[in-house]
């Protein structure tokens, strides 16, 4: 009988139960406990750290499912059981509970581990890198056995260090946006009725593909301003607390993240969410405005340039109309073009997640995927889509397990088998196609011909040259039966540069060849990003958004694709995937006449 799925409050990733074991390896280490346990959970934390698979997928609701990963026994499997199913983790908050927060930021610095923070903790107190800081320059430590004026001098080093390291520190969006969302929600929850409204600002509202602070803005009324932020510094995931007013407090997150909460009369909302939205260069613009009008513009509210009157605008909408302009979708307001459009009243109505009917990238069991291709398929229909390709790799990518003309036979009659049972929906017969070194395709053209649509895709050779590669990619668009150039420029967001291809002689190729470029929505991906995704469209270059997905969990990801193809101005018209497949097979170049 099948096991029922219960609510989840938080949808935790590997890493960050990775990270969660690791936590609870290093408090068993502060508080003695007996070797092997510590290693034990160090030992499945790496393993589910580097798993290529979404734990869920492994998982489906059985803990027996987690001891097929290296490392995990029965207990911990057990505990990542209660975390997937909760949200929360009982034995961490016990064993947690006595443990100043501030410990842990200590355990970054280089070289100090779980023995020496006990023992700094235990001996002198010390609770906080501030106070480690303290202790070391007033040669404090070298009463602590063991420690002298080197380790002191080491310690400082490493502190100096590890705060270079934060202050450069940027996030991805797709990390920090659910993180800033489970922050919200957990102030929500702790506030109740306090809130009126509550929104995060700064270029995480306006979707940027990497985050610095976090910024969240909350509307009350005054008397309840200091119960929210008393209530913001005690959140779980509050690490350190940099600042904290009657309505203003900074604190420093477990993941490291600066988050800045301010809390505001309703009265002051539309001018406050404008003034922390916008980038500096559009607030910059937008008072310029204002002062055109005789206006001056704060985060509070308007005032006449002189100062005798003040004009409140609760709401976003009436700070920009007050203005004459069109509201600005946050994703736009970059000082690019959108005051001017929203002057004349004529911004884009920019592409919604709702709008795709289908997705062309997806991978199956058939290659590096986790799940069957019906699995893919029935999850894809529960959204209301309707079709998807199934673009299992080539295979050239031998590390993926992909296709061979044999296997992809088969896979087209297992397709073909699932296209008879539904009339509202179909299943593509698709590929990601590795583009070789010198511009060749696994498959000939005979082959490519029997396909719906073919993606073509670089994983290997990334550091050609800036000739090679781009000659190599052009050759391969050049192809009749390419449809969809994916990924680009084949960049992973903080961990792989992009290659040095040539984007605007791609992009004219494309142009001319009538081949579709992709945003991956990946979120280590997305790619194209919203730079790219303008200049295409500026250029006439049909454009594609696809989840990149292992699994159906990976199709949210979809909703980081469309904010990239917001800031990069893209309409519904603009995209080929909110088409009904019958008109989009018409839109493709192996189907034009």
């Amino acid at each position: 009988m099948p096991v029922k799925k219960l609510e989840v409050t938080q949808r935790w990733t590997n890493q960050e139960i990775a990270a969660l074991l690791y936590r609870i390896a290093d408090i068993l280490e502060i508080q003695g406990e007996i070797v092997f346990k510590t290693v034990a959970y160090r030992r499945a934390a790496d393993a589910i750290e580097h798993l290529n698979r979404d734990i869920r997928d492994i998982w489906q609701n059985d803990p027996k499912n987690l001891r097929s990963i290296s490392g995990v026994g029965e207990a911990i499997a057990d505990k990542i059981d209660e975390l997937l199913r909760t949200g929360e983790l009982k034995y961490y908050k016990k064993i947690s509970k006595d443990i100043p927060v501030g410990i842990f930021d200590i355990m970054k610095i280089p070289d100090v581990g779980p023995k020496t923070v006990a023992r700094l903790w235990q001996e002198m107190k010390i609770t906080s890198v501030d106070k480690l800081e303290k202790a070391a320059r007033a040669g404090k430590l070298r009463t602590v056995k063991g420690f002298g004026a080197k380790t002191e001098e080491k310690i400082l080093a490493g502190i100096d260090a590890q705060r270079r390291k934060k202050s450069s520190t940027r996030v991805p969006i797709g990390t920090a946006y659910p993180f800033a969302q489970n922050v919200v929600s957990e102030l929500r929850v702790a506030c109740g009725d306090l809130i009126r409204d509550i929104a995060p600002a700064g270029s995480l509202r306006r979707m940027k593909q990497t985050i610095g602070d976090l910024d969240i803005l909350v509307s009350a009324d005054l008397p309840d301003h200091p119960k929210i932020i008393d209530a913001f510094v005690k959140l779980p995931q509050v690490q350190d607390i940099n600042a904290k007013g009657p309505t203003k407090a900074s604190i420093i997150a477990v993941n490291g993240l600066q988050i800045d909460l301010r809390v505001l009369e309703p009265k002051n909302w539309g001018t406050a969410l404008q003034y922390f939205t916008g980038s500096k260069e559009h607030n910059i613009a937008v008072r310029q405005i204002a002062l055109s009008q005789g206006l001056s513009l704060s985060e509070w509210c308007f005032t006449t340039v002189k100062g005798e009157n003040e004009i409140f605008t609760p709401t976003e909408q009436e700070t920009y109309e007050k203005l004459g302009l069109q509201w600005i979708p946050p994703e736009l307001r970059e000082a690019n073009g959108e005051l001017e459009a929203a002057r004349e009243k004529n911004l884009p109505r920019l592409v919604e997640l709702s709008n795709l009917k289908g997705d062309l990238q997806m991978h199956s069991n058939w290659s590096d995927g986790s799940f069957t291709i019906e699995q893919m398929a029935e999850a894809a229909r529960a959204r209301g889509w309707k079709y998807i390709a199934i673009t299992d790799h080539s295979q050239g990518l031998g590390i993926a397990r992909g296709l061979t003309p044999e296997r992809l036979k088969q896979q087209w009659a297992e397709i073909d088998a699932l296209n008879k049972k539904w009339k509202d929906f179909v299943v593509l017969k698709s590929i990601e196609m590795e583009i070789h070194a010198d511009g060749s395709l696994d498959f000939p053209d005979d082959i490519l011909a029997q396909f719906d649509l073919v993606l073509v895709s670089t994983h290997s050779a990334l550091k050609q040259t800036r000739e090679k590669i781009t000659a190599r990619v052009v050759k391969a668009l050049q192809n009749p039966y390419v449809d969809i150039f994916a990924h680009p420029t084949g960049r992973l967001i903080g961990t792989r540069e992009e290659s040095a291809l040539d984007l605007e002689q791609v992009f004219r190729v494309a142009k001319e060849t009538g081949t579709i470029l992709e945003i991956d929505s990946a979120p280590e991906r997305l790619d194209l990003d919203d730079v790219r995704v303008r200049r295409a469209h500026d250029l006439g270059i049909p454009i594609v958004i696809d989840s990149d997905a292992h699994s159906p969990a990976g199709f949210d990801a979809l909703f980081f694709g469309v904010a990239m193809a917001r800031r990069g101005w893209l309409e519904a018209k603009d995209v080929l995937n909110t088409l009904e497949w019958k008109e989009l097979k018409r839109r493709l170049k192996r189907n034009k006449k």
